[in-house]
């Protein structure tokens, strides 16, 4: 990509900066629905759950989902999209695949197999209004993409049969053969008898004897377009004659400036030739064009998407450049870097206002990239936060309205749940992202983890931010510019023992030296061979000093150690304070150590602190600040979404921070609550994150906070950097 491309799709992240607020008009994410609020009432609130491909009824006030692991179709209420509301379940024998809506009906495709080996399915009506099942038809197969012609007198879907990864290696061809079904619509209504089987065997250049079509559309002319993900074929088909009519393959793609190593770092300069597209989503642009999404599956996978011609004519090619876009929001998944990268899988299309709009759906990332249709080179315009592995859009133009349904349910690990989430088109200023980075030395600098914060001491508005053990082979400490919008990290600097990257740390907190360098916090975990300790850092991020825990301190350990650091004090007096994050072995419940040690006579010492009780999971701190005459402290539950019920700030004086040598009786301190984060967490109106792990103030005393985003690894991603308004600080 040239250096101009690169800087206006920066450029048109960073927009909000300089265009008037009425000049524009931008998507902002509005609502989000937890999906397991339609659960059946007879069904474990525990249940996994999901959303996957999303439709809309034709008045735009009902979204429809398929839920695979409950074997059902959900509903939703968005007469007001600002407060969606649950609307139940259609349950079938089976795993719903995809949904389309026509008339006052929705079409969903179900998979009714007991293998892989015996595909079945069928495509069941359902009433909208009644939620009941008006007639099955048999389909023949296992089926995935559903679409509806404009004219709505037929369906076509897409029968995958697909593959078993565990047979052979996953390799192709394993029948039986997948297929293309058409079926007559009349009102809504499916005509069973008029179901017709397209052969899509012998197109395609891989296993062309195995076609697994993938997902379908159609255009005004009733043509459909069908992807073959894992044969990297595309088919068009004549709707009404159910005859191939054009057919081409997806081809391969270069790659050049990507991170392609799972390796405990962000660096973009890897390289990846002749990556067989293998598309999923596929979308009509017009009566020539066509945008594909290339996920890959079996051999593929080029963390792009692509613009055809009807021949099969490469119009544009994304490459590495959305990828590299999703890194700069710190939204870039290292945990996939070696397979496919941000893994673009799903896509929509709609034209709001007279302005097209392609929307590209990353699901390693939990990103939808919104690009304007130029009719040429499409612009990149922004990048929406989404729940985890978004799966399938909803445009909604009547309304001004998006959707996404996102599939991940982590609920049983303690994680979010999956989640629709829902934009509105609307004039203003984006919301999302909230901190981006500037390329330095010409390239991307990929972040994410953050985990602590310190204010500079000389520079209003600039910060500093660590990222942790997401990133071990890469320790870094960001300069953070507040006075851009959104917040800009302009500088990264790396901290190295020896020369080389400083191994084993896991930063969580830091916090000036005085002398241009910088006290690292790490938590530590003995489990990993990771030692709790303390690190002074230069200015050029060698270290200088390590400094381990006392054995009278370290009799207690568990692995939940330093989550911040902060001085008090200077020259000879000059204290740190960290804060533990959780009870150690020797401290009465719920009470944690604030523990101090002082450089020059290295004398350490601890007094005790109260935590709040936890409505669920355990309760513990994520920061520590010092500013006029208090330390402030981020005490935080580890709940998410709707169980978050304790994200707060409180303040401890200065004056009352009186150590005590170690293994003595520790006094218990005081505490007073300034505020209460869980609002500032919903501002951008999505599920409550859990882990607020950094906060401090810049040299003028104004606040801030940010989110830890677990470097994207069972995370949606979204870092929230936010200022933090305060009443009777000093």
């Amino acid at each position: 990509m040239t250096f101009s491309l690169r800087a206006a799709m920066t450029a048109a992240l960073l927009a909000s900066v300089s265009v008037p607020a009425s000049a524009e008009q931008v998507f902002n994410r509005i609502a989000s629905f937890p999906v397991v609020s339609n659960l059946p009432a007879d069904k474990d609130k525990k249940a996994t759950t999901s959303a996957e491909i999303i439709t809309a009824s034709e008045d735009g006030k009902t979204l429809i989902y398929s839920d695979s692991p409950l074997g059902a179709i959900g509903f939703i209420d968005i007469t007001d999209p600002k407060a969606p509301k649950a609307l139940g379940a259609v349950t079938f024998k089976g795993e719903p695949t995809s949904v389309a809506a026509v008339g006052n009906k929705v079409l969903a495709a179900v998979n009714t197999g007991e293998s892989k080996a015996k595909p079945t399915g069928m495509l069941a009506v359902v009433d909208i209004a009644t939620k009941k099942v008006d007639l099955t038809c048999d389909l023949g197969g296992q089926p995935d993409s559903i679409a509806v012609s404009r004219d709505k007198t037929f369906a076509a879907i897409a029968i995958e049969n697909e593959r078993d990864e565990d047979v052979n290696d996953g390799a192709l061809p394993q029948m039986p053969a997948g297929d293309l079904v058409i079926v007559s619509l009349k009102g809504g209504t499916a005509d069973c008898a008029s179901i017709k089987h397209v052969d899509l065997r012998g197109i395609a250049e891989v296993a062309p004897e195995d076609p697994e079509p993938e997902f379908v559309a159609i255009n005004d002319a009733g043509e459909i377009a069908v992807t073959l993900q894992e044969n990297n074929h595309i088919a068009i088909i004549d709707g009404k004659t159910a005859k191939v009519i054009g057919h081409f393959s997806a081809g391969k793609t270069d790659l050049d400036g990507i991170d392609n190593k799972t390796d405990g770092q962000l660096a973009f300069t890897g390289k990846a030739e002749g990556v067989l597209r293998e598309p999923d989503a596929i979308k009509w642009l017009d009566h020539n064009r066509l945008a594909v999404a290339n996920e890959g599956d079996w051999k593929g996978g080029s963390r792009s998407f692509t613009i055809f011609d009807r021949s099969g004519k490469v119009l544009y090619e994304s490459g590495a450049s959305l990828e590299r876009e999703i890194a700069r929001i710190g939204h870039f998944p290292d945990k996939r870097a070696k397979s496919k990268g941000v893994e673009l899988e799903g896509m929509e299309f709609a034209s709001f206002n007279g302005r097209n709009y392609i929307f590209v759906l990353s699901e390693r990332a939990s990103v939808v990239a919104v690009y304007k249709d130029t009719g040429a080179e499409p612009q990149l315009a922004q990048l929406l936060p989404s729940g985890i592995s978004p799966e399938g859009a909803v445009a909604i133009p009547g309304r001004n309205l998006l959707a996404t349904a996102n599939e991940a349910d982590l609920g049983e690990d303690g994680g979010a749940r999956s989640h629709v989430m829902i934009y509105e088109l609307a004039e203003g200023r984006p919301s999302y992202p909230t901190l981006v980075s500037k390329d330095v030395d010409g390239n991307v600098v990929g972040w994410g983890a953050l985990s602590g914060l310190v204010g500079d001491a000389e520079k209003d508005g600039i910060l500093y931010a660590v990222s942790d053990s997401v990133y071990n082979m890469q320790p870094s400490i960001f300069t953070i510019d507040t006075t851009r919008k959104p917040a800009e990290i302009t500088n990264v600097l790396r901290v190295t023992r020896n020369g080389q990257p400083a191994q084993k740390l896991d930063i969580e907190g830091v916090a000036l030296d005085g002398k241009g360098g910088f006290w690292l916090a790490s938590e530590g975990d003995s489990a990993k061979l990771t030692g709790h300790g303390l690190y002074n850092v230069n200015a050029k991020g060698e270290i200088k000093a390590e400094i381990g825990l006392p054995a009278d301190l370290l009799a207690g350990e568990t692995r939940f150690g330093f989550e911040g650091v902060t001085t008090v004090g200077s020259g000879d007096d000059l204290t740190l304070w960290m804060a533990i994050q959780r009870e150690w072995k020797d401290d009465p419940k719920s009470t944690v150590k604030l523990v101090s040690y002082k450089p020059k006579s290295k004398e350490w010492g601890a007094v005790r602190y109260p935590l709040d009780k936890a409505d669920a999971g355990w309760v513990g701190l994520s920061e520590i600040t010092a500013h006029g005459d208090h330390v402030y402290i981020v005490e935080r539950d580890n709940q998410i979404g709707d169980n978050a019920k304790l994200k707060k700030l409180y303040r401890v004086a200065i004056a009352d921070l009186k150590p005590v040598k170690l293994g003595g009786e520790l006094p218990l301190v005081k505490k007073e609550e300034v505020h209460d984060f869980i609002p500032d967490l919903k501002a951008t109106n999505g599920y409550v994150l859990d882990k607020l792990e950094g906060f401090t103030f810049d040299k003028s005393g104004k606040a801030f906070a940010v989110t830890d985003n677990d470097g994207i690894d069972d995370s949606s991603g979204e870092t929230l950097l936010f200022p933090v308004e305060l009443k009777g600080t000093n």
